[in-house]
């Protein structure tokens, strides 16, 4: 699929949350970031369901059950069923089911999400190497996953099983910061093994079309905080996008974005749901956001002017991704963001 280069965030006239019929939302550095729900998620949501907007929580976390994520989110103050969450370990379990017939044992290296969603396809899952499994699926177990169970993965990889992979984001946020993903650990078997796995979870297609499957979305808005996962999927998928500034990405790193990264809007966090985004105006190298104008110079970025933070940032981008092109912008944007906050 041929996608034109964003070159600016676009603005909507229309509030994002009736602009799009359907949230997709990403859970870890969007809604909550460990046991606790990022600041204004909760009203902003609510708000944005009050409005009529579907919401549909979409998350590469394998770990946690469709139920689990659902209570937990409903504890938060952000009422979901199990129906409402989409997640890698659901869209890997479709793509193994496709690739090994019904009843075929499955060794599991991962959490009680990886389990369910294997036996809703009518697959086994099995603990160890020896057990004769059909494939081998790997998805994020948590923090207390002990190293013997990639001692088992590499086993039966080596043996020529094929390999599956709910995910690979190589970190994930938490209560006390960025810890090690699901992709660190695929790197273990991955070095132990050499051989490469199948991956169903986002930016990859099989978790595009498990999310559409799932939600009968028309008007989806993908809304996340990683570009290389949220952001790229809905490229791939040929959606919309909202990035919000509370999980990994920051601002240096949107700047420098692929034209695969660049989302369609950009905003703090979810308060972005519930009004228009602002246009970014000018071209031939200075463009205008709210008070701000930005350019490029020998010596990087140049921002002039004055107002909210957030339309600075969208003036820079406008910027750096014309002046990158269909590459990544790679000058200096650091007096500028420096002015900002950011």
């Amino acid at each position: 699929m041929n996608h034109p280069v964003r070159t600016r965030p676009a603005g909507s006239a229309e509030p994002l949350d009736r602009a799009y019929d359907t949230a997709l939302l990403d859970l870890d550095g969007v809604v909550y970031a460990g046991g606790a729900a990022i600041a204004h998620a909760v009203g902003s949501l609510a708000e944005a369901r009050a409005h009529g907007m579907h919401l549909a929580y979409v998350t590469n976390n394998a770990l946690r059950t469709p139920d689990a994520v659902a209570r937990h989110l409903t504890e938060l103050g952000v009422p979901a069923g199990a129906e409402d969450v989409i997640t890698s370990a659901q869209a890997v379990a479709r793509l193994i089911a496709e690739r090994i017939p019904a009843g075929s044992r499955v060794l599991v290296i991962g959490g009680e999400g990886l389990r369910v969603a294997l036996r809703e396809r009518g697959l086994v899952p099995v603990d160890s190497a020896d057990d004769d499994p059909a494939a081998v699926v790997q998805g994020y177990g948590g923090p207390e996953l002990p190293w013997s169970r990639f001692a088992e993965a590499s086993y039966a990889v080596a043996r020529g099983v094929p390999w599956f992979a709910s995910n690979t984001d190589l970190t994930i946020p938490g209560a006390r910061g960025i810890g090690p993903g699901n992709g660190a650990a695929v790197e273990v078997v991955r070095i132990a093994t050499g051989a490469e796995p199948e991956v169903a979870g986002k930016p990859l297609p099989p978790m595009h079309r498990e999310t559409v499957l799932r939600t009968g979305a028309r008007r989806p808005l993908v809304i996340g905080d990683r570009l290389d996962t949220d952001i790229e999927g809905a490229f791939n998928g040929g959606v919309d996008s909202l990035l919000v500034l509370t999980g990994v990405t920051d601002a240096a790193q949107l700047l420098a974005a692929v034209p695969a990264h660049r989302p369609t809007y950009v905003d703090a966090d979810l308060r972005g749901l519930l009004g228009p985004q602002p246009e970014v105006g000018g071209g031939e190298g200075r463009f205008t956001c709210g008070g701000w104008t930005a350019s490029t110079s020998s010596d990087g970025l140049e921002l002039a002017g004055e107002g909210a933070p957030l339309d600075g940032l969208r003036a820079l981008c406008a910027a750096a991704w014309s002046a990158g092109g269909e590459d990544a912008w790679r000058g200096d944007a650091g007096k500028a963001l420096a002015r900002l906050g950011l």
